[in-house]
Order: C-alpha cells, then sequence, then structure tokens
C-alpha cells in the first residue's frame, strides 16, 4: 500500500477503504509519513468529502492510535458530556455535580482553553491547589467514592488526532464536516464512556456560526457514537449571546456554584437541567424526561450537588471552603461598571466579541503557551431582550490594570446592540437529535 495511491483515489473522488485511512493514520502517528502528503489528502478530503463510512473509520483509527481508556472498574453506567464551546459555557461545572448527585457516575477528560477563555481545567484551577493531574487508577477511584473525577488529557489520548488538528490548522483544512466531527469523537470514543452526551452550539459566539451547520455535526457525531456501538445524544443550543452571565474563569466558577445554590441565570439553569436529563437516560436512571428534570431539581434544592461539588474538589486536592466561600477564589483588584449610553432594549449581543473582551483582560490564551488571569472578565447585567436605560448599568468589568478595563468596555459597548423595539425570542434548545 502506497500513501500516493491513497491521495490520488480520494483526489479523484473515491471512497477510501478502512485498511486505507488505517495505513495512514498509524503511519502519520508513527512519523512514517510525512506532512507533506497527509496535508495533500486533508485537502484532498477537504475537496471531496467523505462518505459516513469513511468518516466512521478515521474517527476509530484516531481512537485507536494511543491508549483506550478502560473505565470498566467503574460501578454503572459511565455517561460523558462535551461542548463544542462558547463564551460563558462553564456547564461542566454545575452539571457533572448535579448527574452525579443522581447517582451517574460522571467520568470525564477535559481539556484546556486556547482563546477568548479558559477550559474546564482552568476554571477548575480557580480552587486553590486543585489539581487534575491524576493517575487512571486515582481517577478510577475517585469516581466510585466520589461519583465524579475530572482530569486532564493524555498524551496517549487519540495522538493522531493531536497530529492531524495541528497540521489542518495551518494548512486551511480544519472547516470540514467529516474531519470536525472524527476529531470530537475520536476523543469521546478513546475516553471510554459508556455514553456521550453532546452540546452542540450555534451562533455568532460558538465555532458552527449557521445553525444548520450545526445541526449537520451534530448529526454526524450522533451517527458515528451510534456506529461505534456508544449511546450518543445531541443537543444543539443557542450561542447568541454568552451563556448565564459571567466571562472569564474564577467569575464562571463562583455563577455555576450560584447555580447549585438555585441562584443561578435562568438560560443556564436551562441547559443544565437539559442536558443533566439527557445523561441520566443515557445512563438508565430513568426513562422518564420529567422524573429526570425532577431529580436534577431536588438534588440543587436539598443540597446535594453543592455538596457533591465540595466532595469532589477536595478530593482533587483543592480547598474545597471555596464551594461555600466564594470569597476565597481569586479576584481581580479593578472592578468597572459600564454604563448604557442610550435607552432601549438590548437586541443583540455580538457574542464573540464579549469573549475577546475576556482575552483581552488576559482571561483566555492567543497560544497554547500564554498565562491566563484567572481572576478577571466580566458580569453581564443586561441580556438579550432586556430594555436599558440611559447610565444604567450593563456590565461589570472585572480586570487587573486600568488599561484593560478601558480597552475591554470600550469593546464590550460596541458590541451591545440597542433597539425601540423588543427582540424575538431565541429559544436556547433548538433541537434534541437521538438519531444520526
Amino acid at each position: 500500500m502506497r500513501m500516493y495511491d491513497i491521495i490520488m483515489k480520494k483526489r479523484n473522488g473515491g471512497e477510501l477503504s478502512g485498511e486505507e485511512i488505517a495505513f495512514f493514520v498509524e503511519g502519520y502517528t508513527r512519523g512514517e509519513i510525512p506532512d507533506y502528503q497527509v496535508s495533500a489528502l486533508m485537502m484532498a478530503i477537504y475537496f471531496q468529502k467523505m462518505t459516513q463510512k469513511e468518516t466512521l473509520a478515521l474517527t476509530l483509527a484516531m481512537a485507536h492510535s494511543g491508549d483506550m481508556l478502560d473505565l470498566s472498574a467503574i460501578h454503572g453506567i459511565k455517561v460523558d458530556k462535551h461542548s463544542t464551546g462558547g463564551v460563558g459555557d462553564k456547564t461542566s461545572l454545575a452539571l457533572a455535580p448535579m448527574v452525579a448527585a443522581c447517582g451517574i457516575p460522571v467520568a470525564k477528560m477535559s481539556g484546556r482553553g486556547l482563546g477568548h477563555t479558559g477550559g474546564t481545567i482552568d476554571k477548575l484551577e480557580s480552587f486553590p491547589g486543585f489539581t487534575t493531574a491524576l493517575s487512571r487508577e486515582q481517577f478510577i477511584r475517585n469516581v466510585n467514592t466520589t461519583g465524579m473525577a475530572i482530569m486532564g488529557q493524555t498524551a496517549d489520548l487519540a495522538p493522531a488526532d493531536k497530529k492531524l488538528y495541528a497540521l489542518r490548522d495551518v494548512t486551511a483544512t480544519v472547516d470540514n464536516l467529516s474531519l470536525i466531527a472524527s476529531s470530537i469523537m475520536s476523543k469521546k470514543l478513546a475516553a471510554g464512556a459508556d455514553a456521550i452526551v453532546l452540546d452542540v452550539k450555534t451562533g455568532s459566539g460558538a465555532f458552527m456560526k449557521a445553525e444548520e451547520d450545526a445541526r449537520a455535526l451534530a448529526r454526524e457525531m450522533v451517527r458515528i457514537g451510534r456506529n461505534a456501538g456508544r449511546r450518543t445524544i445531541a443537543v444543539l443550543s443557542d450561542m447568541d449571546q454568552p451563556l448565564g452571565h459571567a466571562v472569564g474563569n474564577a467569575l464562571e466558577v463562583k455563577e455555576a456554584i450560584d447555580t447549585l445554590k438555585g441562584h443561578g441565570p435562568s438560560d443556564f439553569q436551562e441547559l443544565c437541567l437539559v442536558l443533566g436529563t439527557q445523561m441520566l437516560l443515557a445512563g438508565g436512571r430513568t426513562q422518564d424526561p420529567e422524573e429526570a428534570e425532577e431529580m436534577l431539581r431536588e438534588s440543587i434544592e436539598n443540597g446535594d450537588a453543592l455538596r457533591k461539588l465540595a466532595q469532589f474538589v477536595e478530593s482533587q486536592g483543592g480547598d474545597a471552603r471555596a464551594v461555600y466561600d466564594p470569597g476565597l477564589l481569586p479576584a481581580a483588584p479593578i472592578r468597572q461598571t459600564l454604563a448604557a449610553p442610550v435607552s432601549g432594549y438590548i437586541s443583540h449581543i455580538a457574542c464573540d466579541e464579549i469573549g475577546i473582551c475576556s482575552l483581552l483582560l488576559g482571561g483566555g490564551r492567543e497560544t497554547k503557551d500564554s498565562s491566563i488571569d484567572l481572576s478577571v472578565g466580566l458580569v453581564l447585567q443586561k441580556k438579550v431582550g432586556d430594555y436599558v436605560e440611559a447610565g444604567e448599568p450593563i456590565a461589570v468589568i472585572h480586570a487587573r490594570d486600568a488599561r484593560g478595563a478601558a480597552l475591554a468596555g470600550e469593546r464590550f459597548l460596541k458590541a451591545c446592540v440597542t433597539s425601540p423595539r423588543a427582540p424575538g425570542k431565541r429559544p436556547l434548545i433548538k433541537e434534541i437529535l437521538t438519531e444520526g
């Protein structure tokens, strides 16, 4: 088998066999096939697309390119959750304790952020002493004893995906449905969960901005998961404005804690309940969606979910006192209130621009080696559809210095559009997909 022939076959619109896909994935992972040949193949795939059969073969080949995490020692059905990312997306911080408090084990691998805000691990490191550097044995033990654990993705998990993504990133071949879906799902399959719930975002703050593109991605990933033998569900959710009110690492942790105390923003609580319901259904806790939602609500009302978060933080070396006293979390020295320049209804918030505001403050990374300030960010006082009077607070900037506060504040005000008429309501949950 020759790489040259594989490139030509795909260039000419042919369907690659599972053996041909495994050949190039294995060879590239081992360093036996050069970048320039794989770049040529990625470009051929970009233009010629991949069939469902090819996409599944690519996903499985990447998943098996390294370790496949064995979670069989964890009691019960393990359900994983993945978000395609957005602004203010702190969902795992509240959702995982809620689900674990309802008896479904949550064994999750997460990453750090690259872009406007930190990833789940960055946010969790707002708790002093918290670590995700767990051995596999400790990871499994924590899930069995605490009900949940989150660890960083190891270098041995789907290494082919890491190499391929880095190559696609510099060869303008990222934006292909099959390549995106296989990249996400290869890591999910390798992480060992029995069932997977996907939160696929759409809107100005999402990777997939057009709803039809996000829906196509969701269907593709559900199809891959089902064909790989994993129960897979996708929730299509709106990201045309920040989720909740807080954007920034420690600020989002505080908002997640508020949610577990029953005081969270309505949109964030709604998303947690919808995703949590699907996780309880997938985990076999109940077959009744209304009963599942009631279980989740009760975990908040009786304090079980908040206590679960504290147990989880303590089990991974963090200071659990911060769960009950968020004042112990990192706090920025400067707080600047932004006033609305005119009266009217908030008709649009450029979600991606709000993410950039956080990046300007130091709350995100421009490169993978950038340092991150866990204390900075912003808290929205108004959301789309709210009426605001001129001079009324519209957001609070949390900054390290006055220059950063000024830059972020100016950009934030440009990102918010007011109108004399109230905008039409945009639903948060667009669709729940159980079949590809």
